[in-house]
């Protein structure tokens, strides 16, 4: 029987939407949750899925250092990445896609937890990522 746990991260970044018809076309930001789904068909010699610290550290870590205080923009955006990049310091990470929050949940899901989750003989099967308190996209497996 497969177990799961999930672990929440947050984090504040800016963006714009590319071709977006309203104000979201200008360079903003948000104060981001992520939700963090692994599962697991084992558990380690404790009885975890996975330690809640380890995935804090992993995904936290990598947030922190990629998008946390920065700016997330489509690789496509010429002219925000020359205005954030006109600005010292600056922190700006390149999306391959247009940065919406169902694109960052999949980003975070198919790219980022693979990459730091697969040594470890879990799977995260599902991204919630929270825009707003009111807001959020879905990215899962299933």
């Amino acid at each position: 029987m497969p177990l799961a746990v999930m672990r929440r991260v947050r984090f504040c970044a800016g963006h714009r939407l590319l071709g977006h018809e309203g104000k979201c076309a200008a360079l903003h930001g948000h104060n981001y949750t992520a939700e963090f789904h692994v599962t697991s068909a084992e558990v380690d010699a404790v009885g975890r899925v996975i330690d809640f610290a380890d995935l804090k550290s992993r995904l936290k870590g990598w947030i922190d250092e990629h998008w946390d205080h920065g700016f997330v923009l489509w690789d496509h955006d010429e002219a925000a990445i020359t205005a954030v990049r006109s600005v010292e310091p600056h922190k700006v990470f390149l999306l391959p896609v247009n940065p919406t929050a169902e694109h960052l949940a999949a980003y975070l899901l198919n790219e980022v937890c693979p990459e730091r989750l697969g040594s470890l003989g879990v799977t995260c099967t599902r991204v919630i990522l929270w825009e707003t308190d009111e807001a959020y996209a879905e990215a899962s497996l299933a």
